[in-house]
C-alpha cells in the first residue's frame, strides 16, 4: 500500500528507485481469479477440511494470495494471542484489503495531547489534507460528502447507492439518534474513471464483488493496478521480488543509511543494495523487525532506536463487536449487482455524545442484504426442487461491525525472539500485545450501541456479535511500532516520517502511526507515503540527506 506510493512519487521526481519485495512476482490480471465462477473452481471454491488450518480465511480463488501456515512463523505468549495476516507477493495487502478509505481528522491528531495517552502527533489535519486530496484523486475514491467534523470529506467520485432497506434504516436511525449519521462507505473503487486512470488501463467498478481475487478491470486501487504502473512509465523503476528484507546498513561516519541487506527467498543467499535514501514500507510489524535486526555499534538495539521505541506501542483496531438481525418487509424488492461496499456510521462517542467510562470511540461498518442462491452451499438438499427453491431470495438481514480505537501502550510490542529463527536464519518476530481496560470498555459499549440502533431501526431477532472483542491483529490494521513524534527521546520519526537518528531513513507504513483513530487507516498510509516521498526528494535536492 505505502511502498507503491513511495515508488510512484520518487520516480516521478526523477529518482531511480528500487522496490524490494520479499514475496513472489504477481502479474496484474494474469494471476487473478476474478473471472472464475464458483462451479469452475475445485470444491465449489471451498478449502478441504484437511487444509483449512493451513489456509485460514481463504478460498480456492484466494488461496494463492495466502501464506501456508507454518511457512512464516512468529511467536506470542500463550495467554496473549495475536493474529498476523500477511500478503507476501508483489502488491502485498493492497490486493487483499477491504478498500474502505476514510480520512483522519484533527479530533484524531489532537487526541493524544488532549487526553494524555501516548505522545502528541507532530502533524495536524492541515498538514496532511493536501496529500489526502492528492492520493484520493489518483486512486479513485467513491463516497458521499457529509460535512462531519470527525470524518472530513474528500475528493470523491460518484457514491455507490444505498439499497432500499439501508435507506429505510438510515431514516429511522437518524430520527432515533439525531447525532448519528449513516452514509455509504467511502471505498477505493472507480465509479467515474478519469483520463489519468483510463490511461493506466483502469476502469469503472463492475459490481461483481470478486475483489478478494484481484480486479482485472483495475477498478479498485492496488499497487499493481495503479501506483507501480505509474512508476514504470517514468522508466526510473526497478523491481526485485523474492528478496526478504534483513536489515538496513548504517554508516557511522556519515550518520546515514547506505542500503539494505536482503536474503534471496529461493537460494537463501544474501545480497546488498545501496542507495541514497531508504523507505521502509514492510508493514508495522515487518518494518519494526527489519529495524530491530539492523544492529550496529552505534545502534546496538536496532537502527534509529535511541528512544527504545522501535517495536513498542503496537496497536490494532478493537474489533469483533457489533450486531445482526432480520427485517420483515421489502420482500418485493431486490438490488442490482453485487455492490462491493457497505454503509458506514462514523464515530459519535466523545464527539457528539459522551461516553460513559472510556476515551476515544468507534465507528460501524455494515450492510443490508437478501440471501442469494449461494446460501444453498450451507444447506442440506439435492435435486431440481432444491435448486428451484434457491432461485427465490430469502429474507432481508443486516450486519454491523464495529471498529474502535486502541490506545497506545509501550508494553504492547514487537521484539526479536532470542532463540527461534525462520527458515532463512532470521530471528522470528515475537509479538506481545493485549487489549487494555479502556479498549474493553469501548468494545462493551459498542455492542450495546449496535443492538440498540438495530432495534430502533425496526430489525428483529437482534443479537450482539459476541461478549468479548477479537484478539489484536484480527482487524488487520496493525500500527504504531515506529511512531512519529516531536521528541527524539520518546518517538522514532519526525513530522516528515524521517527517522530522528538517521535522516535518510523514512518509514511510511502503519508503523509510523502515533494513534489509530477508529477509521480504516490505509488512506492515511497512502497520504503519509506520498508526503514523505515529496519531502525526501526535496531534502535530496537540497543536499541535507
Amino acid at each position: 500500500m505505502s511502498g507503491g506510493w513511495a515508488a510512484k512519487e520518487l520516480t516521478e521526481r526523477g529518482l531511480k528507485t528500487l522496490v524490494i519485495e520479499r514475496g513472489r512476482h504477481i502479474e496484474h490480471g494474469a494471476d487473478y481469479t476474478d473471472f472464475d465462477a464458483p462451479w469452475e473452481l475445485p470444491y465449489l471454491n471451498r478449502i478441504p477440511e484437511d487444509e483449512q488450518s493451513l489456509y485460514p480465511f481463504a478460498s480456492q480463488a484466494t488461496k494463492h494470495f495466502r501464506m501456508k501456515a507454518g511457512d512464516h512463523p512468529y511467536s506470542v505468549p500463550e495467554d496473549r494471542p495475536f493474529r498476523w495476516f500477511r500478503g507476501y507477493h508483489l502488491g502485498g495487502r493492497s490486493l487483499m484489503w477491504a478498500r474502505q478509505s476514510y480520512r483522519m481528522s484533527d479530533i484524531d491528531f489532537e487526541a493524544n495531547k488532549k487526553d494524555g495517552y501516548g505522545v502528541d502527533w507532530p502533524i495536524r489535519y492541515q498538514d496532511i489534507a493536501p496529500w489526502y486530496d492528492h492520493v484520493e484523486r489518483f486512486a479513485g475514491i467513491s463516497g458521499q460528502a457529509e460535512g462531519l467534523e470527525q470524518l472530513p470529506d474528500g475528493v470523491f467520485q460518484p457514491a455507490m447507492e444505498l439499497n432500499c432497506l439501508e435507506e429505510e434504516m438510515k431514516k429511522r436511525l437518524e430520527v432515533a439518534y439525531p447525532t448519528r449519521k449513516l452514509t455509504i462507505g467511502r471505498c477505493a473503487h472507480i465509479t467515474e474513471a478519469t483520463e489519468e486512470q483510463l490511461d493506466l488501463g483502469r476502469g469503472n467498478c463492475q459490481y461483481r464483488s470478486y475483489c478478494s481475487r484481484g480486479c482485472s478491470f483495475g477498478s479498485y486501487f492496488s499497487s499493481l493496478s495503479a501506483t507501480l504502473p505509474a512508476a514504470r512509465l517514468t522508466e526510473n523503476l526497478t523491481i526485485v521480488t523474492d528478496a526478504i528484507g534483513h536489515s538496513v546498513i548504517y554508516d557511522p561516519e556519515t550518520n546515514r543509511a547506505t542500503g539494505v541487506r536482503i536474503i534471496d527467498s529461493n537460494t537463501k543467499e544474501g545480497r546488498i543494495y545501496t542507495g541514497r535514501v531508504v523507505f521502509l514500507c514492510a508493514s508495522a510489524i515487518g518494518s519494526a523487525q527489519i529495524m530491530l535486526n539492523s544492529m550496529s555499534d552505534a545502534f546496538p538495539t536496532g537502527i534509529a532506536n535511541s528512544s527504545d521505541m522501535v517495536g513498542r506501542n503496537l496497536m490494532d483496531h478493537v474489533s469483533g463487536m457489533g450486531a445482526g438481525g432480520s427485517f420483515d418487509g421489502f420482500e418485493d424488492m431486490y438490488y442490482s449487482g453485487r455492490r462491493p461496499n457497505g454503509f458506514y456510521i462514523p464515530r459519535y462517542r466523545n464527539v457528539t455524545e459522551d461516553a460513559p467510562d472510556f476515551v476515544r470511540g468507534y465507528g460501524f461498518q455494515g450492510g443490508c442484504q437478501r440471501g442469494s442462491w449461494e446460501r444453498g452451499r450451507g444447506m442440506a438438499g439435492i435435486g431440481a426442487d432444491f435448486k428451484h427453491a434457491l432461485r427465490t431470495p430469502s429474507g432481508w438481514s443486516v450486519w454491523l461491525s464495529g471498529f474502535g480505537e486502541m490506545l497506545p501502550n509501550p508494553d504492547n510490542r514487537v521484539t526479536l525472539h532470542p532463540t527461534k529463527t525462520d527458515q532463512w536464519g532470521m530471528a522470528q518476530v515475537h509479538i506481545d500485545c493485549t487489549l487494555g481496560e479502556n479498549d474493553k470498555k469501548l468494545a462493551r459499549q459498542a455492542n450495546l450501541d449496535a443492538v440498540a440502533m438495530l432495534e430502533a431501526a425496526g430489525f428483529k431477532n437482534v443479537s450482539a456479535r459476541g461478549e468479548e472483542p477479537f484478539a489484536p491483529g484480527s482487524a488487520i490494521h496493525e500500527m504504531g511500532t515506529v511512531r512519529m513524534g516531536h521528541d527524539p527521546k520518546t518517538s522514532v520519526l519526525n513530522k516528515y516520517n524521517q527517522a530522528h537518528d538517521v535522516p535518510n531513513l523514512f518509514v511510511t507504513d502503519g508503523a509510523c502511526m502515533t494513534s489509530t483513530a477508529c477509521q480504516n487507516p490505509s488512506l492515511t498510509y497512502m497520504a503519509m507515503s506520498a508526503r514523505a516521498a515529496h519531502h525526501a526528494a526535496e531534502f535530496l535536492k537540497a543536499g541535507t540527506i
